[in-house]
Parts: structure tokens; C-alpha cells; sequence
């Protein structure tokens, strides 16, 4: 078989398209991508998700309007018109993105499913492709759980569900972490009946506890929430749709519901590209990688959700620059540095975090003290009538360096950005809590306050 010769080979065109830049002109380069060009984030994870979300929390500031005074409600929701704005926006930037690698004279795109033959050598719609380089960088799909009867009848995913004709009447949920809770709280502010099912005895509880406790109670006012769920059986009802038959410790549930969405976590491609093939080697599903993005491969990397449990858009662009300046200069590479990392959880209430949780901690062993102050404890949260949001900053108690810090509540994603610099750069809790002035009376003044109690809380 004739094989195709490239001096680099890319699979995937999330944040591996971002690798090639005016360095690689004199290079010739194929692209490989199965899907819509641009990756999980831009066409059915973060972008389209978060502005669906920022039209929910719209909905949700106009709806508690009584509490400040003003009377007022929603009259309409245009689904398609909102469905329309978010991707007629976001299908010209993948299309656009397509037809402008296609269109450099030096770069071959490939529309198909890719698959390892060899070490260097990848088989694409029958034709084999070898590179001196290759970066695999092809992202996670929906994990689907071994539920019975789940595979017999049609579910939507989070690859799928934004894109909706029309919105449906009530929609029951599998799954209690960041996505579920997340689509929960947008098809709920839409005037969705939703209902959530999840296996723990909390929503997100990967989350500091205290978090998931105060959030779940929260969530509770708008979602109905089953927790340690059994599930007994799934069967599609043609009257009522999608029936859910599960065991809860208060009892035996069975609830009907017009469409069903499975959102259990994502799971790494690497088992779609024949590594069986290769000496690639993996752990967990996951590609292994050392600190310069390389794989057990010479030559060969790997970046983003196909190689990091953590499966952020943030984290994979920062492993991107390292692939790119390293697949340039391979006589100075750098290292990819990822610590501490953050991340946010876009649901209502907002939720983000950085560092370690207070089980961490105690599982660890680790002495640590604590600072929590409410959003009520300070002047902005009180113009909100905010009654469920906090912070919570943890810190060593001999050198007040941050361990960890959470945060639950509006502008939450925001509002971790100078925790997140403070545990990058070694300030403590002094200096951050009394080392600057706060901008009063903004909502930062409840990251001050949980830094001040931490302070005092000392050894």
C-alpha cells in the first residue's frame, strides 16, 4: 500500500489545532479530525453550554426579582431562537476554522475516523499516513453506564442535547457531577420538569464536601434530586416516553419522563485508535504523557482530555503551547505546569475550586485551619439577597500558605482567580488578606473576610 509522508501528523482539532503556528509554514502537515471541526469545547461542550447557561441564569435573576422589589416574570422562551444565536455563531467559526487549514499550502485535512497500524503510521478511509511527528489529541466521549435496559431505548448525551429541535416537557437526568448538574439547572430555568437521578449520596461529590452538601440543598429548590440510587430497570413507555425504574432509601421510584439525558462523565478516545498497535502506552484509558507531553513513543505526544483526567479546555491549551514549542525546539523543551489547577462548575448556584478539599486534608492527615465567611456577611450579598453562597479558604497553620479554596455562589469563577495566584505564588493568607486593599463594597469582600478568619486562626 502507497503510504502518504508527513512531517507531522495531528489527530483531532479541539486544542491540537491551536499546535501550528506561522513556526510550522515549512512543514507539511495532516490534520485528522472524525467530527465537526474545532473540537469538544467549541461545538458541544464549553461555549455553547455556558451561553445556554447565561441565558438560564437570566431567567433565574428576573424570577427572584420579588425579592429586591421588582415584580416581574418571564413571558416566553424562544428556544429556537436561542439555539440559533449560539450556533450561528459558533458553526461559521468551525467552518471557517476547517476551510482555512485546508486552504494553506502546506497542510492536508482529513475527514475520518484515524487509527494507529503502526508506531508512526495511521490508516484514515483506507489510506496510511506516516509521520515523523505525531500528537494525538482526540479529546473523551460520554461514558455510558451498564444500566439495565439503557442501551434498548434513545437517550441524549451532552454531545447532543444543546442542539435540540424543541425543548421537551420534563427530562429525567443519570448523573450527579458537573454536566448533569449543569443541564439540570438550564433545561429547569427553561420550564422543564427536571429530575436527577445519581449513584452518590450527594451531587457533586467530588467537590469539597461542605460544597456538595450546601449545593445539593440549594438545587433541591428547583430540581427534584434522587440520591443513592439503585437503578432496577429502563424501558421506553410510548405514552410517557422514557420510564426509570430505580430503588432510593426511601423506598421504590418509578418516574416517566419525555426524554432522558446521560451525563455519567466523559471517557478518553484512546481506545478508538488501535494503540494495540503501537508501544503507546496507557493507564486508565488515559495516554501516558511525561512533563513534555511525550508518549512511550519517540516522536509521538499527546495532549487534553485523551491523556489528563481532569478534561479541561484550560489545561489542554496549556499542554498545546508545551506540544507546540516542543515539536519546534526539541533541543530546549519545556514542561508542561499545570499546578494548582483550577476549574469552575457553571451551574446555580456557580461552584469553583482550586487545591485540595477539606477531605483531602484530613485523609492526608495534613494540618490545616479554615476560613468560611457567607455572601450574606458582606455588603454585596446583602444587595443580592444572597442566602446560600460562601467561601472557603484553607491554609496551613504555620505558614498560612493556601492549600486549597472553594467557592459556591454568583461571579464564583471569578471571584478564585486571586486565590488561584496566591497559591501559584506562595502568598498566604497575611498577605492576601492584609496586604492589599479590597474595593468596597464589591463581592471580593467575601474572599477577603474568609482570608481574615483563616488569618486569625493561625498557630
Amino acid at each position: 500500500m502507497n503510504r502518504e509522508h508527513y512531517d507531522l501528523i495531528i489527530i483531532g482539532t479541539g486544542s491540537g489545532n491551536t499546535i501550528i503556528t506561522s513556526e510550522f509554514d515549512s512543514w507539511k502537515i495532516a490534520i485528522i479530525e472524525k467530527g465537526i471541526f474545532g473540537g469538544t469545547c467549541l461545538n458541544r461542550g464549553c461555549i455553547p453550554s455556558k451561553m445556554l447557561v447565561h441565558v438560564a441564569n437570566t431567567i433565574c435573576e428576573i424570577e427572584r426579582g420579588e425579592l429586591i422589589g421588582v415584580d416581574a416574570s418571564v413571558n416566553g422562551l424562544r428556544w429556537k431562537d436561542i439555539v440559533n444565536r449560539i450556533y450561528g455563531r459558533i458553526d461559521p467559526i468551525a467552518e471557517g476554522g476547517e476551510q482555512y487549514r485546508e486552504n494553506l499550502p502546506n497542510v492536508t485535512v482529513y475527514k475520518g475516523h484515524a487509527k494507529f497500524v503502526d508506531n508512526k503510521v495511521i490508516e484514515v478511509n483506507g489510506i496510511q499516513l506516516c509521520g515523523h511527528k505525531i500528537v494525538v489529541a482526540t479529546g473523551a466521549k460520554p461514558f455510558i453506564p451498564p444500566i439495565p435496559g439503557l442501551s434498548e431505548i434513545p437517550y441524549q448525551t451532552s454531545d447532543s442535547i444543546m442542539r435540540l429541535d424543541s425543548l421537551p416537557k420534563s427530562l429525567s437526568i443519570i448523573g450527579g457531577g458537573y454536566i448533569a448538574t449543569e443541564i439540570a439547572h438550564i433545561f429547569s430555568s427553561f420550564g422543564c420538569r427536571v429530575t436527577v437521578f445519581a449513584r452518590g449520596p450527594r451531587l457533586l461529590r467530588g467537590q469539597d464536601k461542605e460544597i456538595g452538601l450546601r449545593f445539593t440543598e440549594s438545587f433541591r429548590n428547583k430540581v427534584d434530586v434522587h440520591l443513592n440510587v439503585d437503578f432496577q430497570d429502563i424501558f421506553e413507555d410510548e405514552s410517557a416516553g422514557v420510564s426509570i425504574s430505580c430503588l432510593t432509601p426511601l423506598g421504590h421510584v418509578s418516574l416517566s419522563s419525555e426524554m432522558l439525558l446521560v451525563a455519567t462523565g466523559r471517557t478518553p478516545t484512546a481506545d478508538e485508535l488501535n494503540l494495540d498497535s503501537t508501544d503507546v502506552s496507557t493507564e486508565c484509558g488515559y495516554i501516558v504523557t511525561d512533563e513534555n507531553m511525550r508518549t512511550s513513543v519517540d516522536e509521538v505526544f499527546a495532549l487534553g482530555d485523551v491523556t489528563n483526567p481532569y478534561q479541561l479546555k484550560h489545561s489542554a491549551n496549556a499542554e498545546a503551547r508545551v506540544v507546540s514549542h516542543n515539536l519546534i525546539d526539541p533541543d530546549n523543551p519545556i514542561s508542561v505546569d499545570l499546578d494548582p489547577m483550577p476549574y469552575a462548575i457553571f451551574s446555580n448556584p456557580q461552584i469553583a475550586s482550586v487545591g485540595a478539599t477539606e477531605e483531602d486534608l484530613l485523609e492526608s492527615q495534613t494540618e490545616y485551619v479554615k476560613g468560611v465567611a457567607d455572601y450574606s456577611e458582606v455588603a454585596y450579598g446583602w444587595a443580592m439577597e444572597n442566602t446560600d453562597g460562601f467561601c472557603k479558604v484553607l491554609a496551613c497553620p504555620h505558614t498560612g500558605k493556601i492549600l486549597g479554596a472553594h467557592i459556591m455562589g454568583p461571579q464564583a469563577s471569578t471571584l478564585i482567580h486571586q486565590l488561584i495566584q496566591g497559591m501559584k505564588f506562595g502568598q498566604g493568607v497575611q498577605e492576601l488578606s492584609r496586604g492589599m486593599l479590597y474595593v468596597h463594597p464589591a463581592l471580593n469582600e467575601v474572599v477577603e473576610v474568609a482570608l481574615l478568619k483563616a488569618n486569625d486562626s493561625l498557630h
